[in-house]
């Protein structure tokens, strides 16, 4: 991606931060789904900006994505 794409459209940048209603966009999910998974596991990574603030980086979502991205239904997750 070259530097010009960014600019040009900063919601294609990988390293873009996410509150927890853009995440849930990206993802078809709820703003509860993602409180839920950071608490007892098994979402994407996110920031802990404060205490009572985070965000989640593109990127780790796409990945999150791509790791649950499966070919059969006999393909364990």
């Amino acid at each position: 991606m070259k530097s010009n794409d960014v600019q040009a459209n900063p919601t294609t940048d990988p390293d873009r931060l996410m509150n927890e209603k853009e995440a849930a966009e990206v993802l078809c999910y709820s703003v509860r789904a993602l409180q839920n998974w950071r608490s007892r596991g098994g979402g994407p990574k996110f920031i802990k900006v404060s205490a009572r603030s985070v965000r989640y980086r593109r990127r780790d979502l796409l990945d999150w994505i791509d790791a649950h991205t499966v070919t059969s239904t006999s393909q364990p997750i």
